[in-house]
């Protein structure tokens, strides 16, 4: 099988949601060996949503069902759909995965900027009512800048797990098998993670 990384790069200079805390690395020589100090948020580069993140209650990142994260699933490339990923955007094209990853314009963007593309409220019930249990984005958030946490709300209150600023800039439409694994922290509301895609031998 064919493997895609689809995870950014996580170093220092790794572009952060306003507000977040930039990733921080300090590396020590300690003469036989070197070890580092690792300081960042827990929703740093790639990384994975738990429902507790915006309901404040319900799963933590190191109690959601492995199962959400790892199986086949589909990219939508809905890069010419602009800054709003509707419901007549995705309709008909989900064909029964519950895994579904969106392929915007902003997968090459190394800088952040407001008007980045995000799923709106009609396409996140559109995915809850398809029966949906990942949803992931190349961009910064599954939702808006300017929101009110109800796409979040609506895919995390739902038993569906978000993952946020992939990289699908090498990537196709079709059905791939994907793993995303996060960190095992515990009671934490998301953490950084290592996204892959496996291309051939796809099941259904």
């Amino acid at each position: 099988m064919k493997i895609i990384d689809i995870t950014r790069p996580l170093s220092g200079s790794t572009v952060v949601y306003p507000g977040d805390t930039p990733p921080v690395f300090t590396q020590h020589d300690q003469g036989q060996y070197l070890i580092s100090d690792i300081r960042i948020n827990s929703h740093s580069g790639t990384h994975i949503d738990a429902p507790v993140h915006y309901l404040k209650t319900g799963d933590t990142i190191d109690t959601i069902p492995l199962s959400h994260l790892v199986g086949p699933c589909r990219v939508l490339d809905v890069s010419q759909s602009g800054v709003e990923i509707s419901e007549p955007v995705i309709r008909g094209r989900v064909d029964g995965k519950s895994r579904i990853l969106l392929k915007t314009a902003f997968s090459t963007c190394t800088t952040f900027r407001e008007d980045y593309p995000s799923l709106t409220h009609d396409a996140a019930c559109y995915l809850i009512k398809k029966g949906v249990h990942c949803v992931g984005i190349d961009s910064f958030s599954i939702e808006a800048f300017i929101c009110d946490g109800a796409v979040h709300r609506e895919l995390l209150g739902h038993d569906c797990v978000i993952i946020e600023l992939l990289d699908l800039s090498a990537v196709g439409e079709g059905d791939y098998i994907m793993a995303a694994l996060p960190l095992r922290l515990s009671g934490l509301d998301g953490s950084p993670a290592r996204v892959i895609l496996l291309q051939d031998g796809v099941q259904t």
